[in-house]
């Protein structure tokens, strides 16, 4: 499994010199160098291929740095390195955010993707209800370290909706659209909105990670840095994607998909992506009740408008394009594939029994 680094002071002798790095997402790298002397930073220097007005400012940021405890959270070093910026000071490609990243990652409190062995899991038939007690087993295993992070794409056979962990049943779901339509519907524990699923018509996956991976990254930002890996691989295909804040990605042509986060106090972090394949959207706005408000707030006054499926914009398969992404997830990542055991399955069925399938924790939020 992967091992984390420890403090700094367990890891280098007083006054050995620490290193960090960071790329920011479509902006620039930077770099910091420093040494922790009794317990506060030393000898700041920062550095990077990034743009900063005036000069002067560099020097102020290094001041800013120096003294602060080493126990600084991220946030407390961002508004350290922002009180020390000259008045009309312009940071161009990072920010006082991406700095104390830096920080956090030089003192192992942070990590990189490069800092992990990464798994894929490649997509396995599962009920609805095991793939999302499967989210839960996976988010405790990385975060307790008894499974490196992982990359998993789900499968399923039996029309679906999964609704998000803070939605209410009777105002997202259609009761007589289920019935019609032999619907299964499952609460997950991430939050985010409904998703309709009939097998072949999604390309679905989880991200099961440390915390550390967004140490110092604000909840918004984290959604794009987590998915920057999709967004090459859809590149690839010929699909420009973007993110539309909070948690839609979307091309020029429409919405594409959603993501959804959820964090467990044991430092795991599952990442949810649901897109688009062939959605029948026909049958989507039978099943699902899709609020004028909710549409108004999207620019649109048709559901189905907002459904823009991958198959359209790319003319391939369902399986092709997620052994794209798969492919790129792996070489950018240097990731290995990897199955579910059988007692992680195990555990997930236990818990379809004692919660995923029961109707109290369907029904939590009426």
């Amino acid at each position: 499994m992967t091992s984390l680094p420890g403090p700094a002071e367990d890891n280098n002798d007083a006054g050995a010199r620490l290193h960090g790095e960071y790329k920011v997402p479509g902006g620039k790298l930077v770099v910091v160098d420093l040494e922790v002397r009794e317990g506060r930073f030393t000898d700041v220097s920062l550095s990077g291929d990034f743009f900063l007005e005036p000069d002067e400012a560099l020097q102020g940021i290094n001041n800013a740095l120096t003294g602060l405890p080493e126990a600084s959270t991220a946030a407390e070093i961002a508004a350290a390195v922002t009180a020390g910026l000259p008045e009309a000071a312009t940071l161009f490609g990072f920010s006082a955010e991406a700095v104390a990243i830096t920080v956090r990652r030089a003192l192992s409190k942070a990590t990189s993707w490069a800092d992990h062995q990464w798994e894929v899991i490649p997509p396995s038939i599962l009920p609805t209800q095991v793939n999302v007690a499967l989210d839960e087993v996976l988010t405790e295993e990385v975060g307790a370290g008894l499974r490196n992070p992982t990359l998993r794409f789900w499968d399923w056979e039996e029309p679906s909706v999964v609704i998000g962990s803070f939605q209410s049943v009777k105002n997202e779901v259609d009761p007589a659209g289920v019935a019609r339509h032999g619907i299964t519907v499952v609460r997950r524990i991430s939050g985010g909105g409904a998703m309709f699923m009939e097998a072949g018509n999604c390309i679905t996956y989880s991200l099961y990670v440390p915390q550390t991976l967004v140490d110092g990254i604000s909840f918004a930002d984290s959604y794009a840095f987590l998915d920057a890996w999709v967004m090459a691989a859809l590149e690839k295909l010929g699909i420009t994607a973007f993110y539309v804040p909070l948690n839609d990605i979307a091309t020029d042509q429409g919405k594409i998909g959603g993501a959804a986060q959820k964090r467990l106090a044991n430092g795991g972090m599952l990442h949810h992506v649901t897109m688009s394949y062939d959605i029948d959207a026909d049958k989507m706005v039978e099943v699902l009740r899709i609020g004028k408000e909710k549409l108004s707030d999207k620019g649109t006054r048709s559901a189905k408008k907002r459904v823009d499926p991958l198959r359209r914009q790319t003319g391939m398969a369902r399986a092709a394009i997620i052994q794209a992404m798969q492919a790129v997830f792996t070489e950018r990542y240097g990731a290995v594939e990897s199955k579910l055991t059988e007692a992680e399955l195990e555990e997930a069925r236990k818990r379809v029994d004692s919660k995923f399938g029961t109707d109290e924790w369907l029904n939590r939020v009426p």
